[in-house]
């Protein structure tokens, strides 16, 4: 493995007993030893996927890579063309094709139940505290140092929609940055969260709220299926005097209620409450989010008219009570309405003739991206046993998705203009038919 942070390189080494001979600073230390093992995850930040990626299928490698893909266009292009000239397998992370809920989505759709698909509503719904973290404190917050958000988030999103509806014939995109912005700021409200603030009581984004008191996540654990994340939540939101107390006093309890995940992990290399307390201090998660250095958007919508002469209309934003997706779907013979969330996963049919109503609730996790994580690395095995030829998220597959969500920013950035996307996959010499694989 190769991790430029020490601590995070013995950590992980730790953990997974990787040897000192095997441990690495840079990616590329690593690959000088030539090929020494089947295959390849290449997990670093997005503008940094494709040297590694590419030098690693050269080298002979299988490669696993986190999305999105790249961030240009023609790095995309270029990293399908090196996987088929190498005859490697390069599988890209779109994990919701892996989860129950949209393998049975696309299992409907495909079986004809709905009849002929006339118009769609697909929402990215991003919880108001995971866009605080992640796309205005956090590493997605700005485009000038990493993917715009439409990329980032959306590209899972336009992948299930290119999955289940065909490609696009055209698409315009409208959205801007419209509240995290220094001019929203309330009177007098500091750089930090931990300076003082006078709004802090009532501030939904105070980070000491999230990263110190973690109510948001305890406000989510109330709805898991796990009775133990369901007793500490109940804890420490009911009787958070009694918590504190009995933190005090009993070692188990304190340990039980220490939660150390996402989005903890990401704030500091250590999670005890001091160190925390002075990552919010010093680093970039403790700003006020009226203060920081992020331009991504906070909504955006994406219009979409579908070769088959369906239309879709797409939107994400960044001030939902909920994470997760929702969707509603109408065919000439049935409507479908769906809820891929963090609390809940569902399918609901509404049948036209009959005019009974249907609900399905797919097995599976609603951890773990709905089960995702764990298929995918599953489907990325069993692909590297079986040698099967194109997996279902090969890179050449996952192309389409990213070249809507570079078209949709594009779209957005130039006021809505309608782009005609046989002629953006002409002028970006994509391959004419690069696009045509992905829709088993």
């Amino acid at each position: 493995m190769a991790e430029p942070h020490e601590e995070r390189r013995a950590r992980f080494a730790a953990a997974h007993r990787i040897p000192p001979q095997r441990q690495f600073r840079t990616w590329e230390e690593l690959l000088t030893l030539g090929q020494v093992a089947e295959a390849a995850l290449v997990c670093t930040l997005d503008r940094l996927h494709v040297e590694p990626a590419v030098a690693a299928l050269q080298a002979g490698y299988d490669v696993l890579l986190e999305k999105p893909m790249a961030t240009t266009v023609g790095d995309c292009v270029r990293l399908v063309q090196t996987a088929e000239r190498t005859g490697r397998i390069l599988m890209i992370c779109h994990v919701l094709r892996y989860t129950p809920f949209f393998s049975k989505l696309h299992e409907i759709i495909a079986s004809g139940r709905l009849g002929e698909i006339i118009t769609v509503e697909h929402r990215e719904n991003v919880v108001y505290w995971h866009m605080a973290h992640s796309y205005v404190r956090g590493n997605w917050r700005n485009s000038d140092l990493e993917s715009p958000m439409i990329l980032a988030k959306c590209c899972h999103d336009m992948d299930i929609l290119f999955w289940n509806l065909g490609p696009v014939r055209r698409l315009s995109s409208f959205g801007s940055l419209k509240h995290y912005r220094p001019e929203n700021a309330p009177p007098g409200a500091p750089e930090r969260c931990t300076d003082g603030c006078l709004y802090e009581e009532e501030c939904p984004w105070n980070a000491k709220r999230l990263y110190l008191e973690l109510i948001p996540l305890m406000q989510n654990a109330r709805y898991s299926r796990l009775w133990r994340e369901r007793l500490v939540a109940s804890l420490i939101l009911d009787h958070p005097s009694f918590t504190r107390v009995a933190r005090r006093l009993i070692p188990a309890l304190d340990a039980a209620l220490d939660y150390r995940g996402w989005p903890i992990s990401v704030i500091s290399e250590y999670t005890t409450p001091e160190a925390r307390l002075k990552a919010l201090q010093t680093g970039p998660y403790g700003r006020c989010v009226y203060h920081c250095d992020n331009n991504v958007v906070d909504h955006q919508t994406v219009n979409m008219e579908l070769e088959s002469g369906a239309t879709c209309a797409m939107f994400m934003h960044g001030h939902s009570h909920e994470e997760g997706r929702t969707m509603r779907i109408d065919g000439t013979r049935a409507t479908l309405e769906g809820a891929f969330t963090m609390r809940r996963s569902e399918i609901t049919l509404h049948d036209h003739r009959t005019g009974k109503t249907e609900r399905i609730v797919p097995e599976g996790v609603l951890y773990g991206h709905g089960g995702g994580d764990a298929g995918l690395m599953a489907a990325f095995v069993r692909t590297l046993r079986e040698g099967q030829a194109e997996p279902m998220t090969s890179a050449r597959a996952s192309l389409e998705s990213h070249l809507m969500a570079f078209a949709a920013e594009q779209s957005r950035v130039q006021h809505g203009v309608v782009i005609e996307m046989e002629d953006y996959r002409r002028q970006a010499e994509v391959p004419a038919d690069a696009f045509s694989s992905g829709l088993g």
